[in-house]
C-alpha cells in the first residue's frame, strides 16, 4: 500500500515516519516541492521518498495534514479521488487558536466538500506533535488515536495502518458523531494522551 502524505509539518513528518518504519511506501509532499523534503525523506528510511502534492494525492491512502486555510488550495485540481481514503489530520484554528465559524458543519465535513468522492476519515489531529511522533508503544502498553468516519471499511483500513504503526484506536462513529469531539478547537479530545494496557 502507498500512503501519501500532504502537508510535512511536525504532524505530517511524525505520521509519515511512522508509516514508513511499518512498512509502508510512503511519499511526503509540501506546497514548497519535493527539494525542500529530500533530507527529510532520507531520515525516514528507504520506504519513504519527497514527491509532488499530486504524486502524494494519487496514493491509495493520503494523510491531510495542512493547516487550516490551506486546505481548500491543497485539495484543489486533483484528479477524481474515486473512493479512495483520506485521512483529516487537520484541526480549523483561527488566529490566537480561535473557533472558526463553519457554516454548521465540522471540519471533516468541510474538508470532505474540498475532496468529491473521497472516504474521510478523521484520525492524527489530537495528540501535539511530539506525543504522535513518540513511539506509540509506552508503560507495557499502546498510545490510543481516534478515528471517525462514515464508510465502515475505510475506517478498517485506517484502524489497520495505525495498528501496524503501534497505536491502539478508538472508533468514535461517523463524523457527525465524531469529528465534533476530536476537532480543535472545541473538541474535548484533543491533547488527552491515554494508553491501553495489554
Amino acid at each position: 500500500m502507498k500512503i501519501g502524505v500532504m502537508g510535512a509539518g511536525g504532524i505530517g513528518q511524525a505520521f509519515a515516519g511512522h508509516a514508513a518504519r511499518a512498512g509502508y511506501e510512503v511519499i511526503l509532499s509540501n506546497s514548497r516541492g519535493p527539494e525542500s523534503l529530500a533530507a527529510a525523506a532520507r531520515e525516514m528510511g528507504p520506504n519513504a521518498r519527497a514527491g509532488t502534492r499530486e504524486e502524494a494525492a494519487a496514493a491509495d491512502v493520503v494523510f491531510l495534514a495542512v493547516q487550516w486555510p490551506q486546505v481548500p488550495e491543497a485539495l484543489a485540481g486533483l484528479p477524481a479521488w474515486n473512493g479512495r481514503v483520506l485521512i483529516d489530520a487537520t484541526n480549523a484554528v483561527g488566529p490566537g487558536f480561535s473557533t472558526l465559524d463553519l457554516g454548521g458543519k465540522n471540519s471533516s465535513e468541510v474538508v470532505a466538500s474540498h475532496a468529491p468522492g473521497a472516504r474521510v476519515v478523521k484520525a492524527g489531529n489530537t495528540l501535539v506533535r511530539a506525543m504522535l511522533a513518540a513511539d506509540p508503544q509506552v508503560a507495557g502498553g499502546r498510545r490510543v488515536l481516534f478515528l471517525c468516519g462514515d464508510d465502515v471499511a475505510a475506517k478498517q483500513a485506517v484502524g489497520e495502518i495505525l495498528g501496524r504503526c503501534g497505536f491502539a484506536t478508538i472508533d468514535l462513529g461517523t463524523l457527525a458523531s465524531g469529528s465534533p469531539l476530536q476537532q480543535f478547537p472545541g473538541g474535548v479530545l484533543p491533547t488527552l494522551n491515554l494508553v491501553k494496557l495489554g
